[in-house]
């Protein structure tokens, strides 16, 4: 039955689950899935789809056994989820500095975080002033309409509106990928928040850099390196995609490949005006994911559609024992602000632990979407007590 098969391959998302083991026939079979729905919808809430399908698998062959899962050609099969950074991902973040992640968001949940950007659009504070402005008037960045808009407290919406922004932080797509360029214990370096660009509205010029494009200086707060087959990046932008970016619309750039760069720009080329055909826009769908390396030098080309505004979420992250930012302790005398911990799961309250060392009692969200404790023996911690006076030292 083609509904079964759906059941079997997995849709990887739990509205899709819940509804498709709604739909099944016999009532033996509805009996079995209902009593293993509320533990699969917990699993998925906590982006455990490794348990999640191990479960399935158990309420699957329990059931009536004249139930073939006979699926078509016509049923769409979604390869599994790996969960490590794969070596194809490897090689092309290690040669261009960026990476897309392809359907990281459904439609639907692009959807639904365009509505809770639609409440709020009054709150968009635009770049008007000279002061704020991206780009220099009369080069290639600064476009020919208005300054770029900006939308803060993403996270901070409430359950409804917040969720698909925060399912970022411990997104099962973007586990093994955050995990394979931070390390272990990966972290919120930044208040994410939206990037709107009307018609004609200026983009960035140029800047980042391992080597900073403009001074030429070594910049250790950007750094990416690649030692003994480890990949690390001391900050990474996260893009998702919420508008389709098609060629020749403009928004995110990159120069692939500047994050090894020894030398900084010539000059004119972080304003566009020069040797534009190595400054690229990846052409993204609406749910596709861009990480970068803020060692590798990018920006934003003026945006040119008239039929839509640009929009996507701007996230970044840092390895556990390293900020970049201050956002963590800045809000109500430490920490992030409260309502951003509203329906966090585990895992995605992990991601907004402060820096420290993982040895040092810091989550970490395994293979499986769970979260494990890493820590010193009780004695030595103990011993710490004795010694400092103190938990922490």
């Amino acid at each position: 039955m083609q509904f079964f098969g759906m059941l079997i391959f997995l849709s990887r998302s739990r509205h899709n689950l819940v509804r498709a083991l709604s739909t099944l026939s016999t009532t033996s079979t509805v009996a079995t899935a209902a009593s293993g729905i509320d533990r699969i919808n917990s699993l998925f809430h906590q982006h455990s789809y490794a348990r999640a399908s191990t479960h399935l698998n158990q309420v699957t062959t329990t059931t009536d056994n004249s139930i073939m899962t006979d699926a078509t050609a016509n049923d769409t099969i979604e390869e599994e989820i790996p969960t490590e950074m794969t070596e194809d991902q490897r090689y092309l973040f290690d040669l261009n500095g960026f990476i897309v992640i392809r359907g990281v968001l459904s439609s639907e949940e692009v959807a639904q975080a365009n509505a809770a950007i639609d409440k709020r659009q009054d709150r968009m504070v635009q770049r008007s002033e000279n002061a704020l402005r991206n780009a220099k008037a009369g080069t290639k960045m600064y476009g020919t309409g208005p300054g770029r808009k900006d939308l803060g407290g993403v996270m901070e919406w409430g359950a409804q509106d917040s969720r698909v922004f925060q399912s970022i932080l411990a997104h099962p797509k973007l586990v093994p990928v955050f995990t394979g360029i931070l390390g272990k214990g990966y972290r919120m370096d930044h208040l994410p928040f939206v990037l709107a660009q009307d018609e004609g509205a200026e983009g960035f010029q140029l800047h980042g850099g391992t080597i900073d494009c403009s001074s030429g200086e070594y910049n250790p707060h950007l750094a990416y390196t690649c030692m003994h087959g480890t990949i690390r990046s001391s900050l990474l932008g996260c893009n998702v995609m919420l508008t389709d970016h098609n060629a020749g619309d403009g928004g995110f750039c990159v120069v692939p490949g500047s994050h090894k760069s020894n030398f900084k720009m010539p000059p004119g080329m972080i304003d566009g005006m020069k040797y534009a055909e190595f400054i690229q826009q990846p052409v993204t769908k609406a749910g596709d994911v861009v990480l970068f390396s803020e060692g590798t030098v990018h920006g934003a080309l003026p945006w040119t559609c008239k039929d839509r505004q640009r929009r996507a979420c701007l996230y970044r992250f840092a390895p556990a024992t390293m900020s970049y930012g201050r956002s963590y302790f800045g809000h109500e005398g430490g920490g992030w602000p409260d309502a951003m911990y509203e329906g966090l799961t585990e895992a995605e309250r992990a991601v907004l632990e402060p820096p420290y060392a993982n040895r040092l009692d810091r989550p970490n969200i395994k293979e499986d979407g769970s979260v494990e404790m890493t820590t010193r023996s009780s004695r030595k911690r103990q011993h710490d007590q004795d010694v400092f006076g103190t938990k922490y030292f």
